[in-house]
C-alpha cells in the first residue's frame, strides 16, 4: 500500500470529524497552505505595525495634534482594529475553509468585518473632503475644517457603519429571499456572509460606491484646481523673471507631487475594493456560484487597503518618517519628547 502523499492529501475531509452534518473541508496541498499563511500573516503584521506607528506618532507628539491628523489617527485606529479583530479569524477561515469559533462569534465577526471596512472607507472619503478645502479653498481652510467639524466626520465614520453592520446581520434582512440557498448550505463549520439581490446592491452602494464616487469627484476637482493654479502662475505678469521662474518650478513640483499622491490614493482604493463589491452585487444574480477561493481573494484584496493606508497617508508626510525614526530609536521615551518639532519651520 502506498503511503499518503503530504503534498497532495486526500480530498474528502470534514471540518469536524466526529460531528454529524459537518461541512466538507476544502483540502489544499501543504505548500499552498504554507504560502497562504505566510502572505496573510505578513499582511496582518504589516497592517498592525504600520497603523500603530501612525497612532503613536499623532497621539504622542503635540505638534501633530491638528484636525486633519485626528482624522488620520481615527482611520489608523480603524485599520488597526481590523488587523486584530477581523483579519486573523478570516485568515483561518480562508485557508482551512472551516469556522471553528461558534455561530455567535461568526455573527459578531461578520459585523466587525463590515463595520471596520466600511468605517475605513468613510474615513478615506472624509480625508478627501479635508484635502479639498486645503487645496481648493486654503484661505478659509482653518475656519471650515475645525475640531467640531472633524468630530462630526468621526461620528459619522463610526456610527453609520456600526448601525449598518450590526443592524443588517442581526436582523437578517440580507437573507430574505435566499432562504433556500441558506438551508442547502446549513452545516457545522460554516461562516459566510450572504447578501440577497436587494442588499447586495444596497450594501455595496453604502459601503463603497457612494463614498467612492464622492472621493473620485473631489480628487478630480482637486486635479483641475491644481492645474489651473499652475497655469495662472505660469501665465501671470513676469515682473521679476527669476522669481517667476522659481514660482513656476515650485508650483510644478507641488502639482506633480499632489497628482502622484492622489493618483496612488484613488488607484489603490479602487484596485483593492472594486472587485469585491462587484462580486457582492453579482453573486446573488448568479445563484451564489462564485468560487470560494475567488471570494477570499477579493476579500483579502480589500483588507490590503488597510495595509496600504498607513503607507499612503503616512510615508507621504515628512513628519511620519521623523516620528518613525524617533519611535524606532526609543527617543519617544525621553522626557519632553512629545514637544519635539516634527514639522518644517515654514509649516
Amino acid at each position: 500500500m502506498n503511503s499518503p502523499d503530504p503534498w497532495n492529501p486526500p480530498e474528502t475531509q470534514f471540518c469536524f470529524a466526529f460531528i454529524n452534518n459537518s461541512c466538507p473541508k476544502n483540502v489544499r496541498p501543504v505548500f499552498s497552505v504554507f504560502a497562504m499563511y505566510v502572505v496573510m500573516i505578513g499582511a496582518i503584521v504589516m497592517t498592525m505595525l504600520g497603523n500603530i506607528v501612525v497612532i503613536i506618532s499623532i497621539a504622542h507628539f503635540k505638534q501633530l495634534h491638528s484636525p486633519t491628523n485626528f482624522l488620520i489617527l481615527s482611520m489608523a485606529t480603524t485599520d488597526f482594529l481590523l488587523s486584530c479583530v477581523v483579519m486573523p479569524f478570516s485568515m483561518i477561515r480562508s485557508i482551512e475553509s472551516c469556522w471553528h469559533f461558534g455561530d455567535l462569534f461568526c455573527r459578531v465577526h461578520s459585523c466587525c468585518d463590515i463595520m471596520l471596512c466600511t468605517s475605513s472607507i468613510f474615513h478615506l472619503c472624509f480625508i478627501s473632503v479635508d484635502r479639498y478645502y486645503a487645496v481648493c479653498d486654503p484661505l478659509h481652510y482653518v475656519t471650515k475644517i475645525t475640531i467640531p467639524v472633524i468630530e462630526v466626520f468621526l461620528l459619522i465614520s463610526w456610527s453609520v457603519p456600526l448601525f449598518f453592520a450590526f443592524g443588517l446581520v442581526f436582523s437578517e434582512l440580507n437573507l430574505i429571499g435566499a432562504e433556500d440557498f441558506v438551508a442547502a448550505m446549513d452545516c457545522k463549520g460554516l461562516c459566510v456572509l450572504i447578501f440577497n439581490k436587494l442588499w447586495g446592491v444596497l450594501a455595496s452602494l453604502i459601503a463603497f460606491f457612494l463614498p467612492g464616487t464622492v472621493m473620485m469627484g473631489i480628487y478630480l476637482h482637486i486635479f483641475t484646481v491644481a492645474r489651473k493654479h499652475a497655469q495662472q502662475i505660469g501665465t501671470g505678469p513676469k515682473v521679476k523673471q527669476v522669481g517667476s521662474e522659481s514660482k513656476i518650478k515650485t508650483s510644478s513640483k507641488r502639482e506633480s507631487k499632489a497628482t502622484k499622491t492622489l493618483s496612488i490614493v484613488m488607484g489603490v482604493f479602487v484596485l483593492c475594493w472594486l472587485p469585491f463589491f462587484i462580486l457582492t452585487i453579482t453573486d446573488p444574480f448568479i445563484d451564489f456560484t462564485t468560487p470560494e477561493d475567488l471570494y477570499n481573494l477579493f476579500l483579502w484584496l480589500g483588507y490590503f487597503n488597510s495595509t496600504f493606508n498607513p503607507i499612503i497617508y503616512g510615508m507621504f508626510y515628512p513628519w511620519f518618517r521623523k516620528a518613525l525614526r524617533l519611535i524606532v530609536t526609543g527617543m519617544i521615551f525621553h522626557p519632553d519628547s512629545s514637544t519635539l518639532s516634527l514639522l518644517p519651520a515654514h509649516g
